[in-house]
This record gives structure tokens, sequence and C-alpha cells, in this order.
């Protein structure tokens, strides 16, 4: 094994994240840092860049930037507010249930926005007030808040599935959408039970049960909103659209609900468009840096090394998923999720694929687990979002996130040892 570009690659990445160089810089200058080990400085230069617009040559990102627009037009259009009051019928009397419905309304929210972001400003914002005023603390609200907004990244339609779909080299976007709806659901169940069980615990006020008319009503107001995902999940598994024409389709979609509840005007679209934007700029600058890192450890042997010494040090399969597991997590507290599932599939999915693992079930495996990630300092962006809408800081908000974050590690670790719970659903669709 070469060791001179994997200390190079890692001490320069290191280093830049260290002095605050935003991360896609920091990928593309270790990428050039790396070549310059093996190959004269213009070729390195023009190799890196070369790939990082290669990389971005891809009909199925076409969908990212849709599927942000649609996140966008849902974010500003109702959608949360219909949502939570459905969700509120339904479990607003359980204890905790202010907690709970920010759980479940953050999975609707997720489900149909596929951004952890967009769910995490949006059920802070309409749910953080009101659960200050029934008495619950702030922390804990951020809490329940950052941890249930990431399940919607799991839960289809997701960017991230997508991303993994391309790093793999091709993995079935149906299959993977498919495979994210019982691990995204089980988390979900997981965080309500420890949130049910803190509430309990701070004898947090219960709500009223709600009238079946209520629940009736509610739901009826959040049908056109939960009919996006029969639309878009049932389009793309029964084959009439790809995951690229879904994402318009979606857009489309929205575009109209929001019109149709009078929440965007045509005065509210620019500002939209240009957030949209903004998000996809940044999206799309850390998969092309990403994509050309993934290349330049290709051309030094980096994965097949990596992949060798895994191998190396057991070759039972619970061991190494374990080991896996465990990098990932410490990767995902120093790297945000895209760059990583671009980086980290080429060097661990030989790995499990060579242990007889399905790689829908490993891209499931892999985006639950960084999902945890985003909910960790210090680069972890859910965090961020969370702290900031609730307006407390990072160190009030750990002692209740410790518990939610311990049930999402249990979560990952039973999805990763029974296979079925992510495979289920695609081999009942033949997928």
């Amino acid at each position: 094994m070469e060791y001179l570009p994997v200390l190079v690659l890692v001490i320069s990445f290191v280093a830049l994240l260290s002095i605050g160089t935003p991360v896609a810089w920091s990928i593309a200058i270790s990428s050039v840092l790396t070549m310059l080990v093996s190959i004269p400085m213009m070729p390195a230069f023009t190799t890196v860049s070369q790939r990082m617009g290669t990389g971005l040559d891809s009909f199925a990102l076409l969908a990212i930037p849709f599927f942000i627009l649609s996140g966008q037009l849902m974010n500003k259009g109702g959608i949360a507010h219909r949502l939570i009051a459905f969700a509120k019928t339904l479990v607003g009397s359980l204890p905790g249930g202010l907690a709970l419905i920010n759980v479940i309304g953050a999975m609707l929210m997720g489900a149909i926005a596929g951004s952890a972001m967009a769910s995490a400003s949006a059920m802070g914002s309409i749910l953080g007030p009101e659960m200050e005023k029934e008495g619950y603390s702030r922390e804990f609200g951020a809490a329940v808040n950052i941890t249930s907004a990431t399940t919607g990244l799991v839960i289809p339609p997701s960017n991230v599935l997508i991303v993994y779909s391309l790093a793999s080299g091709g993995v079935s976007i149906a299959a993977l959408f498919l495979a994210g709806y019982i691990p995204g659901i089980l988390t979900g169940l997981f965080l309500m039970i420890v949130a049910s069980v803190w509430a309990k615990k701070k004898k947090y006020k219960i709500g009223e049960r709600s009238k079946l008319k209520e629940v009736w009503k509610t739901f009826i107001d959040a049908v056109p909103s939960l009919f996006l995902l029969v639309v878009v999940i049932g389009g793309i598994v029964t084959g009439i659209f790809t995951a690229t024409e879904a994402s318009a389709v979606a857009v489309l979609y929205c575009l109209v609900l929001g019109f149709a509840y009078k929440e965007i005007t045509v005065r509210s679209l620019p500002e939209i468009l240009l957030e949209s934007s903004a998000t996809t700029a940044i999206v799309m600058l850390l998969i092309g840096a990403s994509m050309s890192m993934s290349w330049v450890m290709s051309y030094e042997n980096i994965p097949q090394d990596i992949s060798s010494t895994l191998l190396a040090i057991s070759e039972n399969k619970i061991i190494i998923l374990l080991i896996i597991n465990l990098l990932l997590l410490f990767v995902g507290i120093f790297m945000d999720m895209t760059p990583a599932v671009l980086i980290f599939t080429p060097i661990f999915l030989p790995v499990v694929v060579d242990l007889g693992m399905d790689p829908v079930h490993f891209g499931i495996i892999m985006v639950l687990n960084l999902c945890i990630g985003l909910c960790t300092p210090p680069v972890g962006s859910v965090l961020f979002v969370g702290v900031g809408v609730a307006q407390t800081t990072i160190q009030k908000v750990l002692k209740p996130l410790i518990p939610l974050f311990i049930a999402m590690v249990v979560a990952l670790f039973l999805v990763t040892y029974f296979p079925e719970l992510s495979l289920w659903l695609p081999r009942l669709f033949n997928l």
C-alpha cells in the first residue's frame, strides 16, 4: 500500500477543515495536492477540474435541483401546517403529545420535501413556540426537532439516495426509495418512544383526545399534500417515469398546490427560485468536488487498499459491518452527508459486496448512519438549524439530545443486522 497519497489526502483535508475552509474547497484542494504526489502540477489541476465537471454530467443528478425546488415550494406553500394539524389529531393525547406530533410531522414533511433542513426549519418555527407554551423545555423541543428531521432523508423521495445511486454505479433508485420506508419509520418510532418516556418523566402536559370528526377533517386537508407521495413514488415504482421526471412532476404538483392553498403567489416565486438556486449551487459544488476526490482515490488505489486491509482484519460479516458503521459514525461528525456518500461509497461498497451484502441494503445503512452525523457538532447542519430556530445553544440541547441520539444508533444497528427491514419492500415489487 502506498502511504504517501493517503497521508497527503487525509492530512491536507483535515488541516483545511480545521482552519475553516468550506468543505467543497477542502475536498477539491486536497484532491489536487494528492494528485501532485503522482503527476506534474498542470495535469493535476486540469484532471481534478475535468473530473469535477464530468462528475456532474449525469441525468440522474437533474432530479436534485427539482426536488430542492419542490421542497422550497412545500415549505412556503402551507403544507407543514396541514401535516402538523393531522399529526396532532393522531397523537396529541399521548404522553409527550407535542413531541410526537413533531416526529410524525417531520417524517411526513421529510417524506414529501426530502430535506432535513427544510423540515427542521418548518417544524421548529411552528411547533417550538407551541411546545414552550405548553410547558415543554425549549431544549427538549429542539432536540426532538433536530433528530426527527433526519428521518426524511431515509424516507423517500430523498436526494441523498439519488447521490448514493450515482456513487454506487447505478443501484436502482426505485429500489432504494422503497427500501427507505421501513428503516425511516422504525427510526421515527424509536424517537417517539424516547420522547414519550422523557415527557412522562418530566410530567409535561398531555393534550385532549381528538374526536373522529376532527381526525377526518385534518386528514382530508392533508390528503392533497400526502397524495404527492403516491404520484412520485408510485410513478417511479410502476415505471411510468424516472426519478428525474418524477422530480419535475413534484415541482409542478407543489406549484399548483401552493397556488390552490393561496400560500404562494406570483410575487413570491422569484424568492423561492433564488433560494432553491443557492441551495442547488452548494449541493452541486459539493457533488463535483466529491466526485473528483473519489476519482483521485481510485487512481491512487486507495479504495482497493482499504478494502484489502478491512478483509485482512476479519472476514466475519458482523465484525466488518460494525467497523464500517463506527468509521461512518466518526466520518459523519466531521463531514456533510453528500460528500461522505460520494467519497466513501466506492471505498466500502466493494467490501460489503464481497461479503454477499445487497448494495441497496448497504445504501440504507450508509444514509441512516450519516443522518446521525447531521445531529452532531461540529459540522451537523441540522443541529445548527434546529438550535438556531429554537434560539438556544448546542450545550443546552446536548442533554435531551443524547437519549434520542442513542435511539437512532439502535435503529441503525437493527437495520444493519436485519436486512429484510430494508429489502422486504423492494423484493415485494421485484426490484
